[in-house]
């Protein structure tokens, strides 16, 4: 909220009428230098001669303007650090759901290697060109893929996976028959 001599100030440095003045006050949340440039975009004031520019504030009220922003956005969670704060617990998050879920290998009905989740898309991450190799040809040495776990469990990815491992099932079959 604009104050009375924020107004007047305004009114002597623009040459506008107390409610133009208020309002563009209003609108720049009492930014002196802002309400300025508002008012020379709307057209009501002309900008400064010679490609100048406007300096309402002292060093020490540009100061306090700059610390009352960088307050606001802390306030509103848009510092760098809050974001990276908020990155780093949504990827502990996904962590922890990662080492609650498993993936086993498992041939002939036996778990041969079960693995937390978060390893396997490390080693995918990693070692992509030798973990996709591998986990294909284990499809062909009649190895199945399960997820098991309480976040993964309830979504077909495993029906799709057995799915997969059917369809290498047939292809094999496909291919030693002929």
């Amino acid at each position: 909220m604009a104050t009375l001599e924020q107004v007047e100030k305004l009114r002597e440095k623009a040459n506008v009428t107390y409610d133009e003045a208020k309002q563009a006050l209003d609108a720049c949340d009492g930014d002196l230098l802002d309400a300025i440039i508002y008012l020379e975009r709307q057209g009501k004031i002309k900008p400064p001669p010679g490609g100048g520019y406007y300096n309402s504030q002292s060093q020490e009220t540009a100061q306090e303007t700059t610390e009352k922003t960088d307050s606001k956005q802390q306030q509103n969670g848009e510092t760098f650090t809050s974001l990276l704060r908020k990155f780093l617990k949504w990827v502990g998050r996904l962590i922890v759901k990662g080492n609650q879920n498993t993936f086993e290998v498992r041939h002939n009905g036996k778990v041969v290697i079960a693995v937390p989740v978060t390893i396997l898309v490390v080693l995918l991450l990693l070692a992509f060109w030798a973990v996709v190799p591998l986990l294909i040809i284990g499809l062909f040495l009649n190895c199945r893929y399960v997820f098991r776990g309480p976040d993964i469990e309830k979504s077909g990815v495993n029906e799709v996976l057995g799915n997969a491992a059917d369809a290498a099932e047939n292809l094999k079959k496909d291919i030693f028959e002929d």
